[in-house]
């Protein structure tokens, strides 16, 4: 950092510095699941006051878009859930597509055991809450089956340093793998029937996204538009629209589009001495054409050294954790208990099959996968992890938030009352797990490493 400060101005590398701790901000995942959960607990407040009514008709306002015979009305809610989660999978479908070109997920056998312990994370709470709901409102099964991977991590990180790496890494993969079901789920089971006719034109979008990645096409922008108009096919269709934002992130190209090998030799043997060359110090920068022309010759190389899927992840993350995660906690937390018999909505099924699919299913599924592959040499643990630690991992599994309000939704999209206990369960098993899972967390920590 000193040595690149030379070439800026004092101006610049105070705007450089506030950027480093914009980043720094922006990139912690604790701060994100605070901002996350102060609108959950916002939305729960506005809920149960007289603002209610106001901040209800506003989320069933219609919003137009779309020309002529393609255009579509959907409410805010519908559009927040819709338009602005797929934005949220579209970060999703990133960070699967990193894991399975240089993460964990590239190397199956290491891979192996957080991804069976998703599995065992999923079936569980699946069967709790179909056992307690068995002859009722079964459909909401997969709801208490999702791991929130922002806000768990979140959580995990108040802990610092005490946690080995390894259990982050653990975590990590078990986490998107549970949102890789979680996925599945909502496209085989969420949907409503599918429309044929814009299927066929969703999977024509596909293979134009396919196509521009093929051709190692580097410009965001025609995946954008292709994307906006896969969602909106998707949308038509019947399937849920949300599914555009995974398709789209794995059409991204991972790729550069230089032989960076040969980047830091062209880059001394070139470009610096033609830099070094028509530079004139005597002259004003707007005088010096040539200079500046051949500035934007590297500026054009450079950034073709970053991949689109990177540069695409650097443009949404932020918004994505500060802005469209927020506005989704405080759209879908509105739990309105005012004239609701609580202890109805305790004893409900639908809420106990989530509170304890998330509290019980969880734990016991992660846990009992890996200590079972664990103990007949099918796989090992990371260095310095303990079951200790996966029981941990487990406890801070049933964080459930974003992905299982969005399942519940549409679960129980004309039930009130059991939409109602679903997302009551949901806040309420997630703050427990959360705290549970920092105490079970905090004991392994203290406890004698393997």
């Amino acid at each position: 950092m000193d040595n690149i400060e030379q070439i800026f101005t004092e101006t610049q590398q105070r705007r450089m510095r506030r950027r480093t701790t914009y980043e720094r901000i922006t990139g912690s995942g604790t701060i994100s699941a605070a901002v996350m959960v102060v609108a959950a607990i916002l939305a729960v407040i506005c809920a149960n006051t007289d603002a209610y009514e106001s901040i209800h008709g506003l989320l069933m306002a219609p919003i137009f878009f779309g020309v002529g015979d393609l255009a579509a009305a959907l409410s805010v809610e519908v559009f927040v859930n819709d338009f602005l989660m797929a934005i949220f999978f579209l970060l999703v479908g990133i960070e699967l597509k990193y894991e399975i070109c240089v993460g964990e997920l590239r190397q199956p056998r290491r891979a192996l055991l957080p991804m069976l312990a998703a599995v065992g994370g999923v079936v569980v709470p699946a069967c709790i809450f179909a056992l307690v709901n068995r002859g009722g409102a079964v459909h909401g099964w997969a709801i208490p089956m999702a791991t929130d991977i922002a806000f768990a991590l979140g959580v995990m990180a108040l802990l610092g340093n005490r946690v080995p790496a390894g259990v982050r890494v653990f975590f990590s993969t078990l986490a998107i793998a549970d949102d890789l079901i979680a996925i599945v789920a909502i496209a085989l089971f969420y949907g409503q029937s599918p429309d044929l006719l814009w299927l066929v034109a969703a999977a024509a979008v596909t293979i134009a996204l396919a196509a521009l990645n093929r051709t190692q096409h580097i410009r965001l922008a025609p995946y954008i538009l292709l994307g906006l108009l896969l969602w909106f096919c998707l949308f038509q269709s019947g399937v849920h629209a949300t599914l555009a934002g995974v398709i789209l992130a794995f059409c991204v190209p991972a790729g550069s589009g230089l032989k960076l090998e040969n980047l830091a030799g062209w880059l001394e043997e070139e470009a610096a001495p033609a830099l070094d060359e028509q530079f004139d110090e005597e002259s004003h920068v707007l005088g010096q054409h040539e200079f500046t022309h051949a500035a934007a010759g590297v500026e054009r190389v450079m950034h073709r050294a970053t991949p689109p899927l990177i540069r695409l992840e650097r443009y949404i993350s932020t918004p994505v954790s500060f802005v469209i995660l927020p506005i989704f906690a405080f759209v879908n937390a509105q739990v309105r208990l005012v004239g609701v018999d609580l202890v109805a909505l305790a004893l409900d099924p639908v809420a106990i099959g989530v509170y304890l699919g998330m509290l019980v299913g969880k734990p016991v599924g992660i846990f009992s996968v890996t200590a079972l592959m664990v103990r007949f040499g099918l796989s090992e643990l990371p260095e310095r992890v303990t079951l200790g630690h996966i029981m941990g991992v487990g406890v801070l599994g049933g964080i459930g938030f974003t992905m299982s309000i969005l399942i519940s939704g549409l679960a129980f999209p004309g039930d009130p009352f059991n939409l109602l206990a679903a997302k009551a369960a949901i806040l309420a098993g997630s703050v427990t797990a959360a705290l549970l899972g920092l105490a079970v967390m905090h004991v392994a920590a203290r406890g004698p490493r393997k």
